[in-house]
């Protein structure tokens, strides 16, 4: 089970992914998620809950805006946008992923450590 800091670091990695899904313009969840699916090579397949609680979580933070609209096959359907400070947040966090995945890289490729 999950502790405090390891659910705000996921909470904070699927939200990170939705805002760049968001970056691309006006979408409803189901293209949110699937953006997110094949960005990832389908390796991430974000459950419904997960990806509606961070929509939420997200809109309440300022950082996503929501209308209603049809989507493309004539069904009603929310759709999500990213705000300016959606845009913010989002260049920060991934210049935060950007640091954290250049630390990964580097820990896996050493070689030669002695204690």
């Amino acid at each position: 089970m999950a502790g405090p800091d390891e659910l705000d670091f996921l909470q904070g990695t699927l939200d990170v992914l939705v805002m760049r899904a968001l970056s691309h313009g006006r979408l409803h969840g189901y293209d949110v998620a699937r953006f997110i699916r094949s960005g990832s090579g389908e390796t991430f397949r974000i459950l419904d809950g997960a990806l509606y609680t961070s929509l939420h979580r997200m809109e309440e933070r300022g950082w996503v805006a929501s209308n209603w609209g049809n989507s493309s096959k004539g069904k009603r359907a929310k759709f999500y946008t990213l705000t300016a400070a959606g845009r913010r947040a989002l260049k920060n966090q991934a210049a935060d992923w950007k640091r954290y995945v250049a630390a990964v890289n580097g820990v896996m490729r050493a070689t030669g450590w002695k204690a």
